[in-house]
Order: C-alpha cells, then structure tokens, then sequence
C-alpha cells in the first residue's frame, strides 16, 4: 500500500462526507457444497509457498522498476500460462507495458548568471529537472511562495511577476502548518496553491530558492538526491514538462544574490516559512538561467489475465480481482543489517492471494457465468501507477467490468497481549477491514456481507468507510482508479502493523491460516457476483468532483 497521499490527491478526502454510509440491504447468499470445495483449493501452505518467493531477498523488494519486479512477473506469467489462462495484456500477452522516463540534468548544458557572476553547479546552486531558458530576467521577492487563502497569504499580491525570476525564501510549508492542516483548508489550486505552480500562473519565468542558515541540512539532502538524478514517472500519465527553469542557491550564493538589498539573508533565516515584506531587487540585478536535461527511458509491465465464463452472453462481462505486486526495492544505506524491503505483506499477501484464486479457478470443474479479469498492477508505491494506467489505457472492455475487488496487505494480525502501539489498528485472528464495498453498489456491499456470513463468518471491520478517518485508505491503494472510472469497488486489508513499509515485512511473520480464510471468501465472493443475473447496479454515486482528478 502506499505510504503517503498523491499530492493529486489530498483535497479530494474532503469529499467523502457525500458518498453516504447507508446499509446495504440483506441478501440471501447460498453456497453450496461445490463452491466450498472450490475454494479450499486455497490453503495456508500454498499462499506460504508461493509467498517466500515473491518476498524473498533474490526479488530485492519489488521496486518500480527493477530487476526483481520483472522476475515476479515472469513468476506469475508462468504459472497463468500452465493453468491455461488467456493473455489480456498487450496484443494478448500477459503484459501490459508501461513506459517509464527519468529526467537528469545534463550538468555541461546546464548555467546560471546572478548580476553577472557566472555560478558553478553543484557548488553555487543545484537544478530542479525541468528544462528551461531565460536570460537577463528581473527579479521579484516571492517570499515563502505558498497562496493560501485561508492564511490571507498572497506573495505576488501588488506585485507583476510576468517575465521574471521569482526568488523565494526557502522550501516548505510557512511556517506553522503541515500538509494535514493545508489539506483541511480547502482545494489545491483554488483555496491553495504550491510557489512553483503559483510562480507559473502568474507569469513568472523561473524560481530561485535561497539556502539559508536554517535550510543548510535541504541544501545537502537536494544536492545528493541530485547526484544521482530523480525519479522515473509514468510518461503517459504525466503531461509535457512545461518550460519552467528552477534552482537552489547555496547560502554563500544566495548571500551574494542578496548583496547591496535592503534584505539580507540574516532577515530572512529569522522569518523562514513566514512572509517576508516585500521589497524591490535593484533593476540593474539580473539572472540568466539555462536548464538542460537528458531522459532516461525503461518499461515495466502491470500483469494482465482472463479466465474466460462460460455464459454465452455474460461471459463478455468481467469481475475484475487485483493487487499491486511492487514494494519499495533496497535501500543500501539503511541502519542495520536488513537492506531489503521484502514486501510480505505488502504486498505480498495480495500478489499471491490473486495467484491462488486464479489456481483454485483452473482446478474447478465448472467455469464462472461471467468472465474473470486478473491484474497485477506496477508502481503502485510510486503513486497507483499501474492501476491509473490500466483505466486510462485498458487493454480490455473496462465499462465491462462489474466490479473489482482488491487485496492489499490481508497477512498480518494482532495477537493476543500485543500492546506495540504500532499495531493498535492490526486486525485480530478472524478480522480484516473491508473497505468502500458499500460506497458505490448496494448490490456489491450485500454480495460481499452475505457471502462472508454463509461461509467463513470472518469479521469485517467497516471503520476505514468513516469519510472522518484520517487514515484516508480508500484514496490509497489501486482500487480507488477502478472508482474513479465508475466501477464499484471493495478493498481487503487487515491493517498497518509495526513492519509496515519497513525492511522486517518478511513472509515468517504472516499469518497464513487467517491469509487463507480471507482469499477463500474473496474467491467465493468474486464466485457470487460472477453468477448475479444482472451486473451490481451503482446507486450511490461518488461526488462528481471525485471522478474528475
């Protein structure tokens, strides 16, 4: 599961609140002895078999992309094939290709002038990867950069930016908030907006950040992560760069910038995160910046699968079931010994729940009624990436899926006497949080209640529904893509635990005989709905808002 919020997404937990909690109605699911037969295909030492190897140290925790990433997947395409399932990929393989791009900044193409000094990068200042030019621009004081309306914070209020570089008093937030409290204040770009978007809008042809005393330990950390060059990102989700040079000044050059001014950087390390008044730069100061940048490209892939219904008709329909089968790789400057993040749980325990629900579906003698559409999804820690990719781009029908059901992270679970506070919201041995089954679809939250109470009785948690939780789950894990395309969603989780995105997530820890109930009644539930005469009608509209990201 990922760890933090998409920045894209932090003013749409607000919006909750309107999608309501109403009951689902009772339903009466039979299932019969044939059904259970099926799913105990499913057992605790098969998910354990299958787990040690996605989660061992050879996959070196998953990462997007990496080599380890690309063995699971051959891992699960190997086992699709030899049970018979259809590629519903790319071109009808079992993958879907994403292409991923990595800017870097191309040091040699890469300059800038302040009031005629010529800068030495990587020593006077550090670039941000978005490639640009301007020369002889004029420079404006920003202040802390941040429009907040809430706050009256308005840094270009009386002031025209067009055409020139905006210099800005340090990163992060102004001081006294943190990104929960600016979150409660409204909706990014209307109620609040980040300087270097604000800096954009209104005209502005570059950003320059000032180091100061105070933001000595930013200046380091961005100048390592720089060295050795920023991320990748999804280069069909994320739109063109725009041309936008923007640098960090070292304090001895950000002190020189500030030379012969009416504010000296002294001033301004004592107000860091707060306006500073505004003042004027002498007209005769200007910058000339040039931003250069290479790409770096690779692919990953979401796994992609169909086990084809065996109604004439409704087979063309599909229950989808997924998980996200990446974590977050090695850190070889981690404390201690452990350098790998295995993922067991996370998530691992989803990846080879879906992998035993596809075996138990090859080994059953009768087909489901509908079709059932199997997908592994890539980069989800980086930000759902595999999930907004294949409902952006779907290599199948998607308006022909009914529903999808997700499981990320169903292995862990809080013993008895258990007082770590890091496991508080661990679900016990028979528990496990289900999450938006009744947000969207009444028919999918009574398919999803009724199965579980004619079957394995596990208890569902229903906290997570609360539009007033913090945690904010429902905008965290893939199913929330599936939502936002309008296809009603139910998401399996058993809860954040001491381990949780930390390199002790190992598969000895997992409790594999809850792990098994739980998959055996996803399996019967994605059995349930497979069988419904008619597809779970959407009755509880999500707030518009929510579908337009």
């Amino acid at each position: 599961m990922k760890k933090n919020l998409i920045a894209g997404l932090l003013g749409l937990a607000l919006l909750l609140p309107s999608v309501g909690l109403a009951q689902a109605p009772a339903v009466n699911v039979k299932i019969t002895p044939a059904e259970k037969k099926m799913a105990e295909e499913i057992t605790a030492a098969q998910l354990s078999n299958y787990l040690y190897f996605v989660a061992s140290d050879a996959m070196g925790g998953r990462d997007t992309p990496s080599y380890g990433l690309d063995v699971t997947a051959e891992f699960l395409k190997m086992n699709l094939q030899r049970w018979g399932f259809k590629g519903a990929g790319d071109n009808g393989s079992f993958f879907q290709k994403m292409d991923l791009v990595r800017p870097k900044i191309n040091a040699a193409g890469t300059s800038a002038t302040v009031g005629g000094m010529q800068l030495v990068n990587g020593t006077d200042f550090l670039a941000a990867v978005n490639a640009g030019s301007v020369q002889n621009a004029r420079l404006v004081f920003g202040g802390n950069g941040w429009f907040i309306k809430s706050k009256s914070l308005d840094p270009y209020k009386g002031q025209d930016v067009k055409g020139k570089i905006v210099v800005l008093s340090g990163e992060g937030l102004p001081r006294g908030m943190n990104f929960q409290q600016l979150n409660a204040s409204g909706q990014r770009g209307v109620d609040w907006i980040d300087p270097a978007t604000y800096a954009r809008q209104n005209g502005a042809a570059g950003i320059i950040t000032l180091s100061t005393p105070m933001s000595a330990n930013n200046w380091e950390r961005t100048r390592r992560q720089r060295e050795t060059g920023g991320g990748y990102f999804v280069e069909k989700l994320r739109d063109a760069a725009p041309s936008f040079p923007s640098i960090i000044l070292s304090q001895r050059a950000s002190e020189n910038l500030l030379a012969g001014e009416s504010v000296d950087l002294a001033r301004i390390n004592a107000t860091t995160g707060d306006p500073v008044a505004s003042f004027a730069f002498a007209d005769s100061k200007t910058v000339s910046l040039t931003v250069a940048t290479d790409v770096e490209r690779v692919s990953t892939q979401n796994v992609v699968a169909l086990w084809e219904g065996s109604d004439p008709v409704l087979k063309s329909e599909m229950v989808a079931i997924g998980a996200h089968y990446d974590h977050v790789g090695t850190n070889p400057n981690a404390p201690g010994e452990d350098k790998i993040w295995n993922g067991a749980d996370d998530d691992g325990s989803g990846t080879v729940a879906v992998l035993s629900i596809a075996e138990a579906l090859a080994k059953a003698k009768v087909r489901p009624k509908r079709s059932i559409l199997l997908v592994w999804h890539a980069g989800e820690e980086k930000g759902l990436w595999g999930a907004e990719y294949f409902n952006k781009f779907p290599t199948v029908n998607i308006k022909n899926v009914i529903a999808q059901l997700n499981i990320d992270m169903i292995g862990r679970s809080r013993k008895a006497g258990d007082t770590n506070p890091k496991n508080k919201d661990l679900s016990d041995e028979n528990g496990v949080y289900l999450i938006g089954s009744e947000m969207m679809s009444s028919t999918l939250g009574a398919i999803t209640k009724g199965t579980n109470d004619a079957y394995l009785k596990v208890g569902y948690d229903y906290k997570y529904d609360d539009p007033k939780d913090t945690n904010r789950f429902f905008f965290r894990s893939d199913h929330f893509h599936y939502a936002v395309n309008g296809i009603p969603i139910a998401f399996w989780f058993t809860g954040v635990h001491e381990d949780y995105h930390q390199p002790g997530d190992h598969p000895d820890k997992i409790d594999y005989v809850k792990m098994e109930k739980i998959a055996r009644t996803i399996f019967l539930t994605m059995w349930e709905l497979s069988d419904l005469k008619e597809r779970p009608k959407i009755d509880k509209q999500l707030p518009p808002e929510l579908t337009q990201r």
